[in-house]
């Protein structure tokens, strides 16, 4: 697969343009049904995949095939890269023992925020108990945490869009 190279600026803000348009339409149907109790949140396949497509931008990676077992990418040094995408202020979950991870937070439907770009061995080592959906969850307080020490990293060559 080719790098992510064909980020021509028309393509970039278009994405951008997505990613408000999208969170504007969440915030609208919570507000829509806030006395109803129900809350809406863009997860699952949907900001997996946004996240995948925003460090792949960001962080000159080669995406793999949708499916590859444990990694999403692969760096320009050919490390494979677990990429993870969250909106929330909890924490994600693992499915298995990455070479290199790269913890997005999407803060305040605006702006990506770096939680943890390095080896996966020292994250995995801290994870919690596997849980019933068959992850290992890991909070991003504990993430923040080992980034502080990581010494190795996935090298960041574009701003987030």
């Amino acid at each position: 697969m080719a790098r992510n190279r064909n980020w021509s600026p028309g393509r970039l803000a278009k994405v951008r343009r997505l990613v408000r348009s999208l969170y504007n339409v969440v915030r609208e149907m919570n507000d829509e049904f806030s006395d109803d109790g129900r809350k809406f949140t863009p997860d699952g396949h949907m900001v997996g995949s946004l996240g995948e497509v925003v460090a792949a931008y960001a962080f000159d990676l080669e995406l793999l095939p949708v499916g590859t077992p444990v990694h999403d990418a692969k760096s320009p040094e050919g490390k494979l890269v677990q990429i993870k995408l969250t909106g929330g202020k909890s924490g994600i979950g693992l499915t298995g023992k990455p070479e290199h991870l790269v913890v997005l937070q999407l803060k305040g439907n605006r702006r990506f925020e770096v939680v943890y770009n390095g080896p996966g061995a020292a994250v995995w080592k801290k994870r919690g108990n596997k849980q019933k959906n068959g992850q290992w969850r890991i909070t991003l307080r504990t993430l923040r945490k080992l980034d502080a020490k990581a010494n190795v990293r996935v090298r960041q060559v574009r701003d987030f869009p």
